[in-house]
């Protein structure tokens, strides 16, 4: 058995066993592990090598670490948005939305725009800094955490909106403020369909294409995604190194979208 196969077995292995105490529904939960079988049976038939895995553990902890890194604005641009009403809110909501329906690539050269070391902020940041955003790992976390933006908020949105006003009301006549109001009685209340919009951002992030490609490039050892990876391997015509990084997206995405939606619908049984 190669030992390339290993971390297959570790990244598979785990995520089955996620599955098998996460759901609420045994069919589903039977079937995710099924799915997850064939996955491990493909890789372990077909061992991806050193650089492959590489690709893997870059783009999974970089998309972690965008949906990380977005949390605080988002969860505070979904607040505002579901407690208040304001001159222009319409507008905010626009461009929060804008990344998920403008072409990637649209979005990808605005950011280049902003964050190249002519732009505002990029000029800023390699100045005072010594930071350069374009064309390094900064510059994908950039990507994955601004097209991942819309989800995030919009799914933390609708879990601050199903929250009952009338128990933050009676929080506040006990005498607690607005701060511990939102620690201990919304954000609880909301927490699954927030966890659930931060797995539904990262799997975003999992497979950002366009963007990417003009803000970070595809250096390989340095800003080499998934998505990058699979485009440049059909381009060379390695249709073999194409399909094993297929299935591990795949897989991935999978277990992220049907762990968001897993939350989603048993937060909605709880209402």
């Amino acid at each position: 058995m190669s030992t390339c196969s290993q971390p297959a077995r570790i990244l598979v292995g785990t995520l089955s066993t996620a599955s098998h105490f996460s759901s609420p529904d045994t069919i589903s939960a039977a079937s995710l592990r099924w799915a997850f079988t064939c996955l491990f049976v493909a890789i372990d038939l077909y061992p991806m090598n050193s650089e492959e895995w590489q690709i893997v553990w870059f783009t999974a902890w970089v998309s972690a670490l965008s949906t990380v890194a977005i949390l605080p604005l988002g969860l505070a641009a979904a607040w505002l948005l579901a407690r208040y009403d304001w001159v222009g809110k319409s507008v905010v909501e626009t461009i929060i939305t804008l990344p998920l329906v403008m072409p990637p690539v649209a979005t990808g050269l605005i950011l280049l725009k902003i964050f190249g070391r002519r732009g505002a902020i990029g000029s800023f940041l390699h100045d005072t800094l010594g930071l350069d955003i374009v064309f390094t790992w900064r510059g994908v976390l950039v990507s994955l955490g601004v097209m991942s933006f819309p989800l995030l908020v919009r799914s933390a949105r609708v879990a601050f909106e199903q929250v009952n006003p009338r128990y933050e009301q009676i929080a506040r006549t006990l005498g607690a403020g607005d701060g511990r109001v939102f620690l201990s009685i919304t954000l609880p209340l909301a927490m699954r369909g927030i966890i659930g919009g931060g797995i539904l951002a990262f799997a975003r992030a999992l497979g950002e294409f366009g963007a990417t490609i003009m803000v970070a490039g595809n250096i390989p050892g340095k800003t080499s995604t998934l998505s990058l990876s699979i485009f440049q391997s059909v381009q060379l015509g390695q249709d073999a190194n194409a399909y094993r990084l297929l299935a591990v997206s795949v897989g991935l995405a999978f277990a992220a979208v049907w762990g968001s939606e897993c939350l989603m619908s048993h937060a909605k049984r709880n209402r």
